[in-house]
C-alpha cells in the first residue's frame, strides 16, 4: 500500500471513528439525564475505573495502555462536559502540579478553579460553588501534607477518589543554562532537586517562591533567570524547558485526594480512609487498631495530629484495604468504634493502579 492509500484509509477510519464518538455519546448522555432525575452523581469513579479496565483488556497495541487511557480520559472528559457544566476547584495557582493532577483525572475539557488554600477547595466544594476538590496530601519524599489532613475534622466531604501523579521537576528558562544568574523555586521543589542545583548549578542565586507557577511566571519575565517545575508551567508561561527529571529522587510521587460531597461505591478494590480519637491512657490505641488485625485488614497508614482543641490530644488517620460496605471492613470499624472516642469515615475510593 502507498502512501496515498495509507492516507485514505486514515481518512475513513477517522470518519468511523467520529461516528462512533457521538453515538457513544448519545449513550452517555442518556444515562446522565437518568442519574439527574434520580439525584445521583454524574462522575463516578468506580464506573470510570471498570471502563479503563475494559478498554486495556481489548488493546492489542501498538498503542500502550498508558497511552490509551490518555485517549480515553479525554472522551470521559467531553462527554462530562457535555452532561453538566462541572467545576473543579484544586489548590494553588494555574499550572501547578495540583492543576497538573486534576487536569491528568478530569481531562481538558470541564471547568477549573484555582483556589489559594486548602481551605478555601473545601469551602468551594462545601457550598456547592465546585462539584469536586483536588488537594495534595502526601509526597513521597517530603511526606504528609498536613493541612488537607486538619480540614477534615471540621467537614462532612467524602474522599470519592485518589491521583498518584509522578513528580517530574524540571528546569526551565528562555535564557542558556550556562548564562542563568538567579532560580526562583517553590521550597518544594527546592527540596527535592538540592542534589542537582549543588552538581549543576552551584553558584546560582536562589530565590523562593509561593508556588512553581510564580516561579515559571517571574523567570518569564527576567532576563538570565530560570525556575524549576513542571511541564504544565512551562508551557503556560512560554519557557523552554533545559533539563528534565532533575529531581534527586527518581521515584518521586504526590498523592491527590479528590474531594465530593457523596460517597464512593465498592469496585471490589478499594482503599477506605479514617479519622479516629482514642482516649489518652496507655494501650489504648493498640486495643483500637487491633480490630484491624482480628479482621485481617491490611492498615496502609496511619498519620497523627494535634487535634487543636485540648493540650496532648491527638487524632489519627488512618488508611485501610477495602470499602467501608464490606462486611469484613464494616465489622472492624465497628469494633474500632468501641475502643474510640469517635469513629468518621472519610471515604472509599478506587485504588490506583
Amino acid at each position: 500500500m502507498n502512501l496515498p492509500k495509507h492516507r485514505q484509509a486514515i481518512d475513513k477510519l477517522d470518519a468511523h471513528i467520529v461516528r462512533l464518538l457521538n453515538e457513544r455519546t448519545r449513550h452517555v448522555l442518556a444515562i446522565g439525564e437518568i442519574k439527574l432525575q434520580a439525584g445521583e452523581e454524574i462522575y463516578a469513579p468506580h464506573r470510570e475505573r471498570a471502563v479503563f479496565e475494559r478498554v486495556c483488556a481489548h488493546n492489542s497495541g501498538p498503542i500502550t495502555n498508558e497511552q490509551l487511557r490518555a485517549i480515553y480520559r479525554e472522551i470521559m472528559s467531553s462527554a462530562l462536559a457535555l452532561e453538566k457544566t462541572m467545576t473543579i476547584a484544586y489548590f494553588g495557582p494555574e499550572a501547578t502540579f495540583t492543576h497538573q493532577a486534576a487536569i491528568q483525572k478530569f481531562g481538558a475539557s470541564l471547568n477549573y478553579s484555582a483556589q489559594k488554600t486548602i481551605a478555601d477547595v473545601f469551602a468551594e466544594v462545601s457550598k456547592k460553588s465546585a462539584d469536586y476538590g483536588v488537594v495534595p496530601v502526601e509526597n513521597s519524599t517530603e511526606g504528609v501534607v498536613t493541612h488537607t489532613l486538619d480540614m477534615f475534622v471540621d467537614s462532612d466531604l467524602k474522599i470519592v477518589s485518589q491521583i498518584v501523579l509522578r513528580i517530574q521537576q524540571c528546569l526551565m528558562s528562555n535564557s542558556p543554562r550556562a548564562k542563568i544568574k538567579k532560580l526562583y523555586v517553590h521550597p518544594q521543589s527546592l527540596a527535592q532537586c538540592r542534589g542537582w542545583l549543588a552538581k549543576n548549578l552551584p553558584r546560582v542565586e536562589i530565590v523562593e517562591t509561593s508556588s512553581n507557577a510564580r516561579s515559571a511566571e517571574l523567570a518569564a519575565k527576567e532576563k538570565f533567570s530560570a525556575a524549576l517545575g513542571g511541564i504544565l508551567a512551562a508551557e503556560k508561561y512560554g519557557l523552554k524547558i533545559l533539563a528534565r527529571d532533575i529531581q534527586d529522587n527518581a521515584v518521586n510521587a504526590t498523592r491527590f485526594l479528590v474531594l465530593g460531597r457523596q460517597c464512593s461505591p465498592p469496585t471490589g478494590n478499594d482503599r477506605t480512609s479514617l479519622m479516629i480519637s482514642v482516649a489518652d491512657k496507655s494501650g489504648a490505641l493498640h486495643e483500637a487498631i487491633a480490630a484491624f488485625r482480628k479482621f485481617k485488614i491490611n492498615m496502609t497508614k496511619i498519620e497523627s495530629r494535634p487535634s487543636k482543641r485540648k493540650a496532648w490530644e491527638y487524632f489519627f488517620f488512618i488508611d485501610c484495604a477495602g470499602h467501608f460496605q464490606d462486611a469484613k471492613v464494616a465489622k472492624a470499624i465497628a469494633l474500632l468504634g468501641e475502643h474510640c472516642n469517635f469513629v468518621k469515615i472519610l471515604g472509599s475510593y478506587p485504588n490506583v493502579e
